[in-house]
C-alpha cells in the first residue's frame, strides 16, 4: 500500500516506521529540523518492541508533491486536525482512507466535514512514545495498538488491506472493532481523565493513582467522560471505568500525558479537544461535569499563554 503519514512525531514516526519496515511505501509528512533529519539520516525508531532505523525515508512538507495514496494516517494533535484537513486534499485519491490517530474523539466529523464521509475511517492507538530529537522517535512504554474502521457502514476491502498492512508490521497490534464509536470512547475515557489530572497536578501517574485524594478527582473524572458518552448514545459499558482504573494503575509510575507535558513546557496542547470537549458534549447532552470544568478553568490561562492569546505577566 502506499500510505502517507501527515505528523510524523511521536505517534506517526512510530506507526509509520513500522509500516516501512515491514515493505510497505511510506511518505512521512512533516517539517523543519525533523523534516531535514528524515530526509538526511532516515528515521530512527527507539522502541522497546526492538530499534530501527528507515532510510532511506521518503519525506516531504509538501503533500501535492506526495499526490494520491491508499491511506493518509492523520497523527497531528487534535487541535490541528481542521486545519490538516484543508491540507490532505492534494492527497485525495477516489477511494483514499483518511485515518486519524489524535486524542479526542471530535476528530472523526471535523475530517468529514471537509474531505465527505466516504473517505474517513474512525481511528484510534495507544502507544507511550515522544520525538526525542529531529528524526529520533523513542517509544518508551504501553504496547502499540491501533484501530480503525467505518464510521456508519460496513468495512471495505480497502479496510481490511489496511489492517494486514499493520498485522505485518512488527511491534504493533491492529483490530477492526465491532464499534469503532465504542473503542474510541474508551480511548478518550482513558486519555482525558489521565491527561487533566496529570496536566492539573504535574505528577506522574505513580502518584496520581496512588494519593487517595487525587484518586477520587481521577475515578470521579472517569465517571463524568462515561456519562456524556452514555447521554450521546455511545455504548460504553459501565465496565469500562473499572478496566480503564485497572489499566492505569499498570502503567509505569513515571508516566505522563502528552497533553500533560505539553502544558508543563509552555506549549499550545490539546486542553480544548480533552477537557474542553468533555465539556461541550456534557452541556449539549445536559450532563454536569465539574471535574472536567475545574481542571479546564484551572489551565485555561496557562493554554492562553502557551498560544499568545493571553499576556505572561501584568
Amino acid at each position: 500500500m502506499r500510505i502517507a503519514v501527515f505528523g510524523a512525531g511521536s505517534v506517526g514516526g512510530y506507526f509509520g516506521g513500522r509500516l516501512a519496515q515491514a515493505g510497505e511505501e511510506v511518505v512521512f509528512i512533516a517539517r523543519g529540523d525533523h523534516l531535514k533529519a528524515i530526509q538526511r539520516e532516515g528515521l530512527r525508531v527507539e522502541s522497546t518492541e526492538g530499534d530501527f532505523v528507515v532510510q532511506p525515508a521518503q519525506a516531504s512538507d509538501d503533500p501535492a508533491v506526495v499526490g494520491p495514496v491508499d491511506t493518509i494516517l492523520v497523527c497531528v494533535k487534535a487541535w490541528q486536525v481542521l486545519q490538516a484537513a484543508e491540507a490532505l486534499r492534494p492527497m485525495i485519491g477516489a477511494e483514499t482512507l483518511v485515518v486519524p490517530l489524535q486524542n479526542g474523539v471530535e476528530a472523526p466529523s471535523q475530517l468529514e466535514a471537509v474531505l465527505g464521509p466516504d473517505h474517513v475511517l474512525g481511528g484510534l492507538c495507544r502507544i507511550m512514545s515522544s520525538v526525542v530529537a529531529p528524526g529520533h522517535i523513542r517509544h518508551a512504554g504501553i504496547d502499540p495498538y491501533v484501530a480503525f474502521g467505518r464510521l456508519d457502514k460496513p468495512q471495505s476491502r480497502g479496510v481490511e488491506r489496511l489492517r494486514d498492512a499493520f498485522a505485518r508490521a512488527k511491534g504493533v497490534r491492529v483490530e477492526i472493532p465491532a464499534d469503532i464509536r465504542v473503542a474510541i470512547w474508551r480511548k478518550f475515557l482513558l486519555i482525558a481523565a489521565w491527561s487533566g489530572m496529570g496536566a492539573l497536578t504535574r505528577a506522574p501517574i505513580g502518584l496520581i493513582r496512588t494519593q487517595p485524594e487525587t484518586r477520587g478527582l481521577l475515578q470521579q473524572a472517569l465517571r463524568e467522560i462515561h456519562a456524556v458518552a452514555v447521554a450521546h448514545h455511545v455504548a460504553l459499558p459501565q465496565e469500562a471505568i473499572v478496566e480503564t482504573l485497572a489499566f492505569i494503575d499498570n502503567l509505569p509510575p513515571l508516566g505522563t500525558a502528552s497533553m500533560q507535558r505539553d502544558i508543563i513546557a509552555g506549549r499550545p496542547s490539546e486542553l480544548g479537544s480533552q477537557s474542553g470537549a468533555v465539556i461541550r458534549l456534557g452541556r449539549e447532552a445536559g450532563v454536569e461535569v465539574p471535574v472536567h470544568t475545574f481542571i479546564y478553568q484551572s489551565l485555561l490561562l496557562l493554554e492562553m499563554q502557551a498560544r499568545g492569546e493571553a499576556p505572561i505577566s501584568n
